[in-house]
């Protein structure tokens, strides 16, 4: 049953962001939404929940249909309400009269504690602010469900919740997700649609099964395009011979049959421009100076404790060495941060001791956290680089341009940016400080897929050696060869990731 039919739409926000885009939404599909970071993904659903007109096209909804649109962020007038008031609210002054239980179920089947049900939001954690959202969308009862980034701010656990939940649901409920998350991708949905400025695609498939499916449609068309372009090339070089002889023996109707070749050549070129050729969200580049050490830092039995000194764990002896990259794995409040810190510090300021921290003096850091904290809101993209780097203004600005950011980007303080391109601009610093060691917390935070493969392929290419935290789990399998795990108060090395992927998944 076709709940949601989109007919050629299109949307002009200063520049296309897509067109002609087609999308049939049925009763039990599972959509997931997938585009670089700024092309339109939020706006599609604002259209979709009839929050803003397309430029072109239109999109019709079954009679009576209900769309309930979860967005990123959670709304200043909201902070203040605890939990399960921010919830209630979303009903009609009737229905929190007589319906309120329904706050209850919702409640319960998001696995939220009684304890955070009366805190308010602005002391809740990221991830439970995410979770009050959704439960204020679904305390509704909408027909269609949509969520912009769920995962964002998701610790594994909640998000092996979320994905538990979400195929949980009726199955006639139709469902359509914007993420960066590929696991969860995979977990939660069965067609995906990759959002393009022109010829989107669509396929009957989770995520990486669809990406297969758009690598070969995206190979087909490039050689499409260099057939075409090659045809284009011999039209032009028969028109430029045709048109000497013209020239020399003063025959019109070579001089139109001229005219006609490099008409088909140009009408070849024009149509052939390959569907996959996307504007770049900024390129990811990172670098390694090297090193001759083989051990780069090494932990003698090394505390992690509390701001009031209270024991999270001990390390044990461990080396960080020369090629390895190594994931940290824990529960949140484990110490996992607080072991990020210690390591940074040792690195950092080595002349104040870190007990039980030792690396080595060639050593240095490239270091990036989840909040990108490194980077001052009030600074402009280009001050953010010429204060730190001695490079002049020129190198400066391409550098930035190859980044994603745009000569009036450029101009705008670092508060004012959205999240992908702070993080670009985060991996442009990173990449600068030329650094042979790597540490990362959440380092594919407000990172498109695109983005995540980049750095995924930067740290892979140069042989980096980093240490990194991270809750993605394509990331995590792709990039670590190591895996610390912080449990029962030590920190172990086990041989993969996915025994803790599974007891993380495991309701607590």
């Amino acid at each position: 049953m076709t709940l949601i039919n989109i007919r050629n739409l299109g949307i002009v926000l200063g520049n296309s962001l897509f067109s002609r885009l087609n999308l049939v939404v049925n009763a039990g599909d599972r959509i997931g939404l997938v585009a670089a970071n700024g092309r339109g993904k939020s706006t599609l659903f604002r259209c979709i929940a009839g929050a803003l007109d397309a430029s072109e096209g239109e999109i019709t909804k079954a009679r009576g249909l209900t769309v309930g649109y979860v967005e990123q962020n959670v709304p200043a007038r909201l902070f203040d309400l605890p939990f399960y008031a921010a919830v209630l609210d979303a009903l009609s002054a009737d229905q929190q009269e007589s319906e309120s239980w329904r706050v209850d179920v919702v409640l319960e089947s998001l696995e939220v504690p009684e304890a955070l049900r009366e805190r308010p939001l602005k002391q809740l954690s990221g991830g439970w602010q995410r979770i009050a959202m959704l439960a204020r969308v679904w305390v509704t009862e909408p027909d269609v469900l949509m969520l912009d980034e769920p995962t964002n701010h998701l610790d594994l656990g909640k998000i092996a919740m979320l994905e538990a939940w979400l195929n949980a649901l009726p199955r006639d409920v139709p469902v359509i997700i914007s993420s960066h998350d590929r696991a969860f991708l995979d977990a939660v949905t069965n067609r995906t649609l990759f959002l393009r400025a022109e010829q989107s695609q669509i396929f009957p498939l989770p995520y990486t099964r669809a990406r297969g499916a758009l690598d070969e449609a995206d190979a087909a068309d490039e050689r499409r395009f260099q057939r075409d372009m090659k045809v284009a090339e011999q039209l032009r070089k028969q028109a430029a011979k045709l048109n000497n002889i013209g020239i020399n023996s003063g025959s019109d109707l070579l001089v139109v049959k001229t005219k006609q070749l490099k008409q088909r050549a140009d009408k070849l070129e024009d149509a052939a421009k390959p569907a996959h050729l996307e504007r770049s969200a900024g390129a990811i580049k990172l670098s390694n100076r090297g090193t001759h050490a083989k051990v780069l830092i090494t932990l003698e039995d090394a505390a992690v404790q509390t701001p009031d000194g209270t024991l999270l764990f001990k390390t044990g002896k461990q080396f960080v060495c020369q090629g390895d990259r190594i994931v940290l794995l824990g529960a949140n409040g484990a110490g996992k941060t607080r072991l990020v810190a210690m390591l940074r510090k040792a690195i950092e300021q080595p002349e104040v001791a870190q007990g039980g921290i030792k690396a080595t003096p060639s050593l240095v850091l490239g270091y990036g956290d989840q909040a990108l904290a490194d980077l001052c809101d009030v600074d402009t993209p280009m001050e953010t680089i010429i204060r730190r780097f001695d490079i002049g203004d020129q190198r400066a600005r391409a550098l930035l341009a190859g980044a994603g950011m745009a000569i009036e980007l450029q101009a705008r303080p670092v508060g004012q940016l959205s999240g992908g391109q702070k993080a670009r601009l985060g991996m442009l610093v990173l990449r600068l400080a030329n650094p042979n060691f790597y540490l990362l917390d959440e380092p594919t935070n407000h990172l498109d897929i695109d983005g995540q493969e980049a750095l995924e392929g930067e740290l892979m290419a140069h042989q980096a050696s980093c240490l990194f935290v991270s809750h993605d789990r394509s990331f995590v399998r792709a990039v670590g060869n190591r895996f610390w795990l912080i449990e029962k108060k030590k920190l172990v090395e086990v041989e993969s990731p996915e025994g803790f992927f599974a007891s993380a998944a495991k309701p607590a």
